[in-house]
């Protein structure tokens, strides 16, 4: 199993924005596809976006569209997820995953390999 960090979590007033970040430690990203998940209280872990390993493929889910950007850089190692218009229903812990595979997914069952989360509450 790969090691993921998330980072960039905070408390965020609503109509604000945050990017977190996804890096690997002991291996590249270059050949995985990575996805952002979210889960919020009392509710099931939900696919929000995905990007495939060379980033010209991304996928969102409605509830975010328009207001989130995935993206990545493979020379840093790293994947982003800048959130804006931010709403107390996106208050969540945020996961990525990664896939060793270019086809990007937000099924979750399709990753074997997961961050351990940070936190984004929304709210005034």
């Amino acid at each position: 199993q790969l090691h993921l960090v998330e980072s960039g979590g905070d408390l965020v007033q609503p109509g604000g924005s945050l990017r977190l970040s996804c890096t690997a430690s002991g291996f590249t990203l270059n050949n995985y596809a990575i996805g952002w998940f979210r889960q919020a209280p009392g509710k099931e872990r939900e696919g929000v976006s995905c990007i495939s390993s060379r980033g010209g493929s991304t996928n969102y889910a409605d509830s975010v569209k328009g207001r989130f950007t995935i993206s990545r850089d493979n020379a840093k190692n790293a994947v982003y997820l800048q959130m804006n218009s931010l709403t107390p229903e996106d208050t969540a812990i945020y996961y990525c995953a990664a896939r060793p595979t270019s086809f990007p997914s937000r099924t979750l069952y399709a990753y074997d390999s997961w961050g351990q989360g940070t936190p984004v509450p929304v709210s005034s």
